[in-house]
């Protein structure tokens, strides 16, 4: 089963899609690039620890977003490229967000600490850029 979380907000489903795109906004690390329309491509780093760049290959303002994973590299992982072909997906809804990392399963090495990296970006980073409109706040891992 692909990790999957959600959260519940009072944001109108546009203003949740607009903080999803602007992800330098919300994740820790180094962004260079866009997210915001089909064909947008980002790079992401995070110190020595994470490169994954991602293409938007699905965008429906205020319901959809869905980045691929196009290459990955993650230091601590017998298989740096375990993320590489894999898909984050945002649904949103009246109600909220619900993220679901295709891929990104029990059997993958990165499982555990993956799933509590995105524990900490989507439903506290992401929420509190959409809730509160501030940034993201320090990693536990940092």
């Amino acid at each position: 089963m692909n990790f999957r979380t959600s959260f519940t907000v009072d944001q109108s489903p546009d203003e949740v899609f607009r903080a999803v795109v602007d992800v330098p906004r919300w994740w820790t690390g180094e962004v260079d690039g866009t997210a915001a329309q089909l064909g947008d491509e980002f790079v992401y780093r995070y110190a020595d620890l994470h490169y994954s760049r991602q293409k938007v290959t699905e965008v429906v303002p205020g319901r959809t977003v869905v980045w691929r994973v196009l290459d990955a590299k993650l230091s601590f992982t017998a298989d740096p490229a375990e993320w590489t072909g894999t898909d984050l997906v945002f649904r949103i809804s009246p109600q909220g967000l619900t993220f679901e990392h295709v891929g990104l399963v029990p059997a993958v090495e990165c499982y555990d600490q993956c799933s509590s990296a995105w524990g900490f970006f989507i439903n506290g980073s992401l929420k509190r850029l959409i809730t509160t409109g501030e940034g993201p706040a320090t990693p536990p891992w940092a």
